[in-house]
């Protein structure tokens, strides 16, 4: 994430009183400044990259400070929020785990862990057959890393080569950090592992940002020949593929042909097929998995944040021979399957079912891409493309009146929108995500969209001023 420095000075801004919005304070709020001035004393910095305010509660789509701010929230904690902040049911799971006085258990047998796991293995996929859980994203997939290479070495391949994709994010972690797609991610590991082979993103557009119809199958046909060219054998070389479902930043998904000539290439040639879920799964996009768009079968994914709608949690799910590659003791973690996650990893499965989200999530995504096609409409010169599925949205932001391709301007969005009662996600890059809990009702996502319209003419009238 690209910084930006948000003001740390409170400003009077004009009050905000709806239904489901209130802003009575400067902000960021005077009396958060102390809390703030801690965070950023006693924190690394790498940790301040968000909008500077002091958040006190959140629940269901709404989040509120101790001076009586309520905003509209489009960030669901950057999509972990799926079944809504405090879920009851899952804060009802927590308590009454509480109660059992059983707050860890290493890899011991516990029934919470069993009733998760067979719970989460009935709701997915008949190709996903067994799961390993972890703690985060990235120990989720350095693991899918690690069976992808456990697999080629079964296979006796040449090499245990990697495909990852230019643009991708897949953690921080080692492993993780290497097959995520951007050098400057890698750059302090100090070495590139020579059997970790990056291509590039299909994008939708060219290097100009023009538009760019060309099939998927035809950009597969020019990896293949980039692959021959560096002497890489698909067959003898590869372990597997690794997909980031959609690429975080733009929330830019694959052309489906391009995915579909990988998957057929897989089976051809014995390597595996792996998505990252982590951002993208228990119905963000209006499928259970983002995967699902692409009509493959996949031989891993990697899940996490909206596995709980709270706290930490994160699994790979798999065909269970490629699962089973570890030996007994040789994967596991200190905290995995803790009985906190578990329960509410349970409860939150139960209530994505419960309360219809996935096809919440089609519904209302139909509502948040027809209004944002209508502000690209309204601001063709600084919106370029507007991206995702259900209830995931990107507006990818241009500024020709600058340099830096449009990021500052996002950035000024988020911080307009902030001061109006309205949470987005800010990535530091040229665009504006948007990912509300998926409980949100439609009148509430209607108003956070008048919010943003509000935010965006703001923003462009003082500049023109």
């Amino acid at each position: 994430m690209a910084a930006f420095d948000f003001t740390r000075t409170p400003l009077k801004v004009p009050p905000v009183k709806t239904y489901f919005r209130c802003i009575k304070t400067a902000i960021p709020v005077p009396q958060s400044i102390p809390i703030l001035e801690r965070l950023y004393k006693f924190e690394s910095r790498s940790m301040h990259g968000q909008m500077p305010i002091v958040w006190d509660r959140a629940k269901d789509f709404q989040v509120f400070d101790k001076w009586g701010n309520c905003w509209i929230d489009f960030t669901s904690t950057i999509f972990v929020a799926n079944a809504g902040h405090a879920n009851d049911a899952i804060s009802t799971a927590l308590r009454e785990t509480l109660d059992q006085d059983l707050l860890h258990t290493y890899t011991y047998a516990s029934e919470v862990r069993a009733d998760f796991l067979q719970a989460l293995i009935e709701c997915t996929p008949p190709e996903l057959e067994k799961a390993y859980l972890v703690s985060a994203g990235t120990e989720a997939t350095e693991t899918a890393f690690k069976l992808i290479r456990l697999y080629a070495d079964k296979k006796k391949k040449r090499r245990h080569g990697v495909i990852a994709f230019d643009g991708s994010f897949h953690g921080r972690t080692l492993g993780a950090a290497q097959i995520s797609g951007t050098k400057a991610a890698r750059r302090w590991i100090g070495f590139e592992d020579p059997d970790i082979f990056h291509l590039p993103f299909p994008y939708p557009w060219d290097e100009q940002g023009n538009p760019l119809n060309e099939s998927g199958r035809i950009r597969f046909e020019r990896d293949m020949e980039n692959l021959k060219e560096q002497d890489i054998d698909v067959a003898r070389d590869l372990g597997g593929v690794i997909f980031e479902s959609y690429i975080g930043w733009a929330a830019a998904f694959f052309p489906p042909d391009y995915v579909q000539a990988w998957a057929e290439c897989a089976r051809a040639n014995d390597f595996l097929i792996s998505f990252d879920e982590i951002q993208s799964g228990f119905g963000r996009t209006g499928k259970q998995f983002a995967y699902q768009h692409y009509d493959v079968t996949p031989d891993i994914i990697c899940c996490g944040k909206g596995i709980s709608s709270s706290l930490p949690l994160a699994a790979v799910l798999g065909r269970a021979d490629v699962m089973d590659l570890p030996d007994v003791g040789s994967m596991s973690s200190t905290h995995s399957a803790n009985p906190l996650s578990c329960a509410a990893g349970l409860a939150n499965l139960r209530e994505i079912e419960r309360l219809g989200l996935i096809e919440q999530s089609c519904q209302k995504g139909d509502i948040l891409h027809q209004r944002l096609k209508e502000l690209q409409r309204r601001y063709p010169d600084h919106i370029s493309n507007i991206l995702g599925a259900g209830m995931l949205a990107s507006l990818i932001i241009r500024d020709l009146d600058t340099e830096n391709g449009g990021g500052e301007l996002a950035s000024h969005i988020c911080e307009c929108a902030l001061r109006k009662g309205l949470l987005l996600v800010h990535t530091g890059r040229e665009s504006i995500k948007i990912g509300p809990p998926l409980t949100i009702p439609e009148n509430a996502l209607n108003e956070g969209l008048d919010v943003l319209e509000q935010s965006i003419d703001d923003v462009l009238k003082g500049r023109a001023r």
